[in-house]
């Protein structure tokens, strides 16, 4: 496996000398499935080498956090040979985060102790699912509020002790990071629903939901957070080869900027949703529910026939988008982000977002400045609502000079 990683001689002797290399090629060849290009996969493996070696690693065991935030110590503290990183106070960051997601791979990274409030979690993530949120909004909640009760921790022995003030020092921590007014809006969100269902269930005083107020957010901003198109046609031409990954990416990136789709949406579509007879695509939305239907537009449906002919995997698996090695499988939407967010940095696209996100951005965008009404872009999207919209289309000042240079006094 290594070498399909480097060519070069002395790189793959160092890494058959050092210990534990089944397992680490097996970390490896995970990431190569999920999308991560070779330069990342060499970098990775050239710090499991030093990982293994710093906290002399015969055999796997478990490891505690602790034990691999010293071993991130004495790996920036080291100045011998095998030290190559031009940024040495970086590099024990990354260490470390490389170190604990090969341990968790392996599960052999310990759990972290239980904290005080933990408890609370499981009735906060059961009453958030009965409400028919999805998967990563249920998950993105539980995890701002478990910060939040982890930091409340070492004030309060109890969450009736809890009160609005803990709240605001909280968040006043946050804005004081410099962290985007969006950022706190969303931690405001998850509170508010956690201190609702505290109520509701007698853990917290009353009414401490009510004093949770979100930081008013502009409707409309000069830059939009996606590319611009003309960016956005640059990413597709972008990967125009043969290779199977190129023929992935190439369908996946025309499926996020010409019908807007979430990654989600797309790792979830099916060789059984798209009807070539009528031409005919079906997607299955992540926030809205249900099933939505689109016509299959020319240039998207070559680009998904020539990956299932000549890129995708030959097996019994029916999700369209897979894993280019075995064992085959979906993938996920961290591989899909991982896929147009490289990609764009490579090319140098400059965007406030980056990932499928990004290109959905882009659509609605390039929706609007061509004509289409607010309604239009929701429907087209998968939106309840036109206020949503907004998120995604940004009135640039040329746009509102158009608009405001039309008068009526011509016509009456």
């Amino acid at each position: 496996m290594i070498e399909s990683v480097s060519v070069f001689p002395s790189f793959q002797r160092r890494h058959r000398s050092a210990p534990l290399l089944n397992e680490r090629e097996r970390y490896l060849t995970h990431l190569l499935q999920i999308g991560r290009d070779t330069v990342h996969v060499r970098a990775v493996g050239a710090y499991l080498i030093h990982i293994v070696r710093t906290m002399e690693l015969t055999s796997l065991r478990d490891v505690e956090a602790s034990e691999i935030e010293e071993a991130g110590v004495r790996w920036a503290n080291y100045r011998g040979p095998e030290r190559r990183s031009k940024r040495p106070d970086t590099s024990p960051t990354r260490f470390m985060q490389i170190a604990r997601q090969w341990l968790r791979f392996h599960d052999s990274l310990s759990p972290p102790p239980a904290q005080p409030f933990d408890w609370c979690l499981v009735g906060f993530r059961d009453s958030l699912e009965s409400r028919g949120l999805v998967a990563i909004t249920i998950r993105s909640y539980v995890n701002q509020v478990q910060n939040f009760l982890r930091w409340a921790s070492k004030r309060h022995n109890a969450l009736s002790a809890l009160s609005v003030d803990d709240v605001d020092d909280y968040l006043a921590s946050y804005r004081e990071a410099g962290q985007r007014l969006l950022t706190i809006a969303t931690r405001c969100t998850a509170l508010r629903a956690f201190f609702i269902v505290a109520e509701e269930r007698g853990w917290c005083l009353p009414a401490i939901w009510r004093g949770i107020v979100r930081p008013r957010l502009p409707m409309y901003t000069e830059a939009p957070k996606g590319p611009s198109w003309a960016e956005v046609r640059r990413l597709v031409r972008s990967v125009s080869g043969r290779t199977p990954i190129e023929l992935r990416a190439r369908a996946q990136f025309l499926l996020y900027s010409i019908y807007g789709l979430r990654a989600s949406e797309v790792s979830r579509l099916r060789l059984d949703d798209f009807d070539w007879r009528n031409e005919t695509v079906c997607v299955h939305r992540a926030k809205r529910g249900g099933i939505q239907q689109f016509p299959i537009q020319y240039e998207v449906g070559e680009a998904i026939l020539d990956y299932l002919q000549h890129g995708r995997p030959q097996c019994a698996c029916r999700s369209v988008f897979l894993t280019l090695r075995p064992p085959y499988r979906p993938l996920t939407r961290g591989a899909m982000w991982n896929i147009v967010g490289e990609r764009m940095e490579m090319l140098g696209i400059q965007s406030e977002h980056r990932g499928p996100h990004s290109l959905r951005h882009a659509c609605a965008t390039q929706l609007l400045k061509k004509g289409s009404s607010l309604k239009e872009i929701a429907d087209f999207l998968g939106h309840r609502t036109t206020q949503c919209v907004a998120i995604y289309a940004k009135f640039d000042r040329r746009s509102l000079r158009k608009v405001a240079a039309f008068s009526l006094a011509g016509i009456l």
